[in-house]
């Protein structure tokens, strides 16, 4: 069980916890609440948005505008079926909210940090507090119902909203995105899942090293 920060998010969107694998805490009370609604309803399940076949598949430029990180600084997980499923949701919510890839990339990356792409429901005592889904976001600050929350799409939809209210949010270090949303007690641990992260953004268009996974 993490330990909540006592400070206050400056940050326009904070106040998600991590899940018991994530590693990360939650914003602290007087932080700004979530958007109310993420515009997802809690039983759609349709697909979002997915890149045509054929498309073409975002730069490296765009994925990850400055420049590929440092090898050294860098994690990977092997992946199974359901944690890639689950990174193409995030980038199909992305797509349907016509973001650039580079908000994916982010979304992708915060999820890998806080559930390894696992989408986590009720864990009991084991539970960070009330947190829930890919993001471990939290009902009781506002970003949702139990049952939306852990629907990906609403999730990352939830996310993604937050996203677009940080100020620069495009042109900022992918760890200093995600922690102005999430307020972490972590915040410094995004950015190691940010090589793939684009890897897994690109294989939604049938490129990269996970262009047949999936």
């Amino acid at each position: 069980m993490t330990h909540k920060r006592a400070a206050a998010s400056v940050a326009l969107i904070a106040g998600v916890a991590a899940g018991p694998l994530a590693g990360t805490a939650a914003a602290s009370a007087g932080a700004p609440s979530p958007p109310a609604d993420a515009g997802v309803s809690a039983t759609q399940n349709t697909p979002a948005s997915q890149p045509q076949q054929g498309s073409q598949a975002p730069s490296q430029a765009q994925l990850m505008p400055q420049g590929a990180p440092d090898p050294s600084t860098q994690s990977n997980i092997n992946l199974d079926s359901s944690q890639i499923a689950n990174a193409h949701s995030i980038v199909n919510a992305a797509n349907a909210m016509h973001l650039p890839p580079r908000a994916a990339v982010i979304a992708v990356a915060t999820s890998m940090q806080e559930t390894k792409l696992t989408n986590y429901g009720n864990l009991g005592g084991a539970n960070d507090h009330d947190s829930l889904g890919l993001f471990q976001q939290r009902p009781s600050s506002g970003w949702g119902a139990p049952d939306q929350l852990t629907d990906p799409n609403y999730a990352a939809t939830a996310f993604l909203k937050a996203l677009t209210q940080v100020p620069g949010w495009q042109n900022m270090p992918l760890t200093d995105a995600a922690q102005a949303v999430q307020n972490s007690a972590f915040g410094d641990r995004y950015a190691q899942w940010e090589q793939q992260a684009s890897d897994l953004v690109l294989s939604s268009y049938h490129a990269g090293p996970y262009a047949n996974a999936g």
